[in-house]
């Protein structure tokens, strides 16, 4: 009888834990449940939280951003996605207010996402804040969210992918995804994107530069920024030589013909005409069904390459490969392996 007790006993010390942790998931649950609802009604601060939630590191909070993004996907897809980059020092933040303020006056609302790199020592956005674009950032149509992207490129460029869907459910129809130019940033942005803009200086040998890197070729848009005072002159015979270079790259399977203009940012010039250009785009793809044939197979990437990260990631975090890899590096530095025997030796304890 006693024995029975003691049993019983133990059980209730069980249950009520247990009962505990399904209350608090249940607690997580419609806490998501009121954060999908703030989101879908526009509310900034919830937005702001969404994007937080799923740049988390957390396993468990990346589980509830999963569950967050599957209650808004429904509400997104309705926007128009423009990538813009160029070199540091372009005046890409002058553009992006320049052009989100054109467009909020407009009637639109403005998302501006940044894939930002980060300090190699502080590993903090090296963009700074919002306070590179002061204006824009108080007009209550527009929403602005740098990012440091960490130790990967490709994982701020997953949850920058996520952040659209989070954004496009918010209500925004116009997402703006700026990258500093540098490294294969201008690559990620591009799959992620509907119209790419590419942000040019006159006279700065940038001519060359671009096409030997080949971001032209992903370009639907060139823009000389800066013409303006003494630059009107150079801007003007840049444009000439971009327009020159484009002739050399065979055509788009949009069927696009990627054009070249110049603008003056800070004294609000030629913004309007490549809006105009971004809306004929719009319009032809459309009306060719590449509109959404590019946005199928970005999806497609992106579903490759989360499987591939998930992979990475789950590779790393077992138990065994933690043990063993310190020992095959040291090893590897003493010349006792080769990379490739080390690498296979890692990859066979996850078959065990």
């Amino acid at each position: 009888m006693d024995s029975n007790k003691g049993h019983k006993k133990v059980i209730k010390g069980i249950n009520p834990a247990f009962a505990k942790g399904k209350k608090q998931r249940t607690k997580q649950l419609l806490d998501i449940e009121m954060l999908a609802k703030d989101i879908i009604a526009g509310n900034h601060t919830a937005l702001s939280r969404g994007i937080t939630l799923v740049e988390s590191t957390v396993l468990k909070h990346q589980e509830l951003a999963q569950s967050l993004i599957e209650k808004c996907l429904a509400h997104a897809n309705s926007s128009i996605r423009i990538g813009i980059t160029g070199v540091p020092g372009v005046g890409k933040s002058t553009f992006i207010e320049s052009f989100g303020s054109y467009l909020t006056n407009l009637g639109k609302k403005v998302a501006v996402l940044a894939v930002d790199p980060s300090s190699s020592l502080s590993h903090g956005s090296i963009l700074g804040d919002k306070t590179r674009m002061a204006e824009l950032s108080q007009d209550k149509n527009a929403f602005i969210r740098p990012s440091a992207s960490g130790d990967s490129l490709g994982g701020v460029a997953r949850k920058t992918r996520e952040a659209i869907i989070l954004c496009e459910a918010a209500g925004f129809d116009t997402i703006i995804i700026e990258t500093v130019g540098v490294g294969q940033s201008e690559t990620i942005v591009h799959s992620m994107v509907d119209f790419f803009l590419l942000l040019k200086l006159a006279g700065a040998g940038d001519e060359l530069q671009g096409i030997k890197r080949g971001i032209i070729e992903m370009a639907d848009a060139i823009v000389i920024n800066k013409a303006d005072g003494k630059n009107e002159r150079s801007a003007r015979l840049a444009k000439t030589a971009f327009a020159k270079a484009l002739h050399l790259y065979p055509p788009k399977d949009s069927h696009w013909t990627p054009t070249v203009s110049t603008c003056s940012a800070i004294e609000h010039k030629g913004i309007s005409d490549i809006w105009q250009g971004i809306l004929s785009y719009k319009t032809l793809t459309q009306e060719n069904g590449y509109f959404t044939t590019k946005r199928h197979e970005q999806n497609t990437y992106w579903l490759l390459q989360t499987i591939e990260n998930s992979l990475k990631e789950n590779f790393y975090r077992d138990t065994q490969v933690k043990e063993q890899l310190p020992r095959l590096l040291e090893q590897l530095s003493k010349n006792e392996i080769s990379p490739f025997i080390a690498a296979r030796k890692l990859l066979s304890l996850k078959k065990k």
